[in-house]
């Protein structure tokens, strides 16, 4: 994926024990060295800082936003996520870099109770956030659906099923990049 031009990946696996995390990220990071690609952790800030990823993800029930703020440092990165408006509003108040948002469209990737807010509902996470905010688009986001989204507000699109789904990411990536400049 280095190779393919990824320069932001964000690691999730919520059933692996904390020493699997570690062990995985370890590898990622040795895979994608620091300076070529950025690795963010999904939840676990300490795992996140032993394996020297560029920061965390982290969301309700996580390490709270300005706590992984202090544990990065002022050049590591934070994202937070909102499903909905209310909650929208309540991650513009914390010290994000950015804010993930969805589900977008339907998802195989991850359990939610959230329903998808479709394109109209990227348009309204836009308004609400403002021009500066970086939002970024997640669940259910296909090459077909990605430019639609993109134009109707977010910075900025998640994929996971449509790219470590198909026979070789790496080039799924490429066609991606391609086809979204």
């Amino acid at each position: 994926m280095a190779d393919a031009g990824v320069t932001l990946l964000e690691y999730r696996n919520k059933a692996a024990t904390d020493a699997e995390v570690l062990e995985d990220a370890v590898v990622l990071r040795k895979a994608m060295p620091s300076g070529q690609v950025k690795l963010i952790l999904d939840d676990r800030v300490d795992v996140a800082l032993a394996a020297d990823f560029d920061g965390v993800h982290v969301d309700a029930g996580d390490l709270p936003v300005g706590d992984a703020r202090i544990l990065v440092g002022a050049n590591g990165m934070v994202g937070t996520s909102a499903s909905t408006e209310q909650e929208l509003r309540a991650a513009l108040k914390v010290p994000a870099d950015y804010i993930s948002f969805g589900p977008v469209f339907p998802t195989t990737t991850k359990k939610t109770k959230s329903k998808p807010i479709g394109v109209e509902g990227v348009r309204r996470f836009r308004k609400h956030a403002g021009g500066e905010v970086v939002l970024v688009a997640a669940a259910g986001i296909t090459l077909r659906t990605a430019p639609e989204v993109l134009e109707a507000g977010a910075s900025v699109v998640a994929v996971g099923a449509a790219l470590f789904r198909t026979e070789d990411p790496a080039a799924e990536f490429r066609r991606w990049m391609a086809a979204l400049k």
